[in-house]
């Protein structure tokens, strides 16, 4: 079964997570709601820091993912046993094997694949549902395909907290492409492949972007591929990474003597 969820701003209070080394009052020197306020000046604190400190000198210079970091509250997607971890420059662990990525690869992804207000967007790997909430508020829709069952209940029960309707988050195995709903503007892959699987590009329409990260341990690099004809794409090279593989993603025959 698949959900379906339209972006649409949300007024509801800050979550109140205590972030490492944020000093908390104690009950006997400040009232409950002085402390609840200092905890969220103290998570915005933390979220601005992650913003100016981690992201913006990763290269993250576009100002619309920027406020968008502001409006998305990452800690609110982050397992509750983890979410003093939500703004600190490391990937979280979401259980099954799979993390949350690092916050600037995140955003630095985002910015990179350039999603448009009309674009229909592939994700493969929707763990905790935040990339994929990103990634909504800058598309017309979101196609997530989850491995794991018990993800894509978290993800979708994240998702639909925030109100967040025009994403479709589907049960399989996406490692090797997605064609349900091709032709994709733009599909972005949450974990790494050896090899970039041709149907994925396949899967693109015309000017439709992909963001992979291509390689194997220690040596990975992001990769943007545009199709630019009907059997011409363009490869442009962004960064070296290193990222947690693809559950499943296919690997090349090797040799062996």
């Amino acid at each position: 079964m698949s959900g379906e969820y339209t972006t649409a701003p949300r007024d509801a209070a800050l979550a109140v997570v205590q972030y490492n080394g944020c000093p908390v009052h104690s009950p006997a020197t400040r009232g409950t709601s002085a402390r609840r306020g200092e905890n969220q000046v103290n998570v915005e604190q933390a979220r601005f820091n992650m913003i100016e400190q981690q992201i913006r000198p990763w290269e993250v210079l576009d100002q619309e993912v920027l406020d968008l970091l502001f409006q998305v509250r990452r800690e609110e997607f982050v397992p509750e046993p983890y979410k003093a971890l939500a703004f600190a420059d490391m990937e979280i662990p979401l259980g099954y094997g799979e993390v949350m990525l690092a916050p600037k690869l995140e955003a630095r992804m985002l910015q990179e694949l350039g999603v448009k207000p009309g674009d229909k967007v592939l994700e493969v790997g929707t763990g905790s549902g935040y990339m994929t909430a990103l990634l909504a508020h800058r598309a017309r829709h979101v196609y997530s395909v989850e491995i794991h069952p018990e993800l894509k209940a978290f993800g979708e029960k994240n998702l639909q907290a925030h109100n967040i309707r025009n994403v479709t988050v589907e049960l399989g195995d996406a490692s090797r492409g997605w064609s349900a709903h091709a032709p994709y503007d733009a599909i972005l892959l949450t974990g790494s492949v050896p090899v970039l699987p041709e149907a994925f590009q396949q899967s693109l329409a015309m000017g439709g972007r992909l963001l992979a990260v291509v390689g194997e341990e220690p040596i990975m690099e992001a990769v943007l591929v545009t199709r630019v004809g009907e059997d011409a794409y363009r490869t442009d090279l962004l960064f070296e990474t290193c990222i947690p593989p693809l559950r499943n993603a296919w690997r090349p025959s090797r040799f062996v003597f």
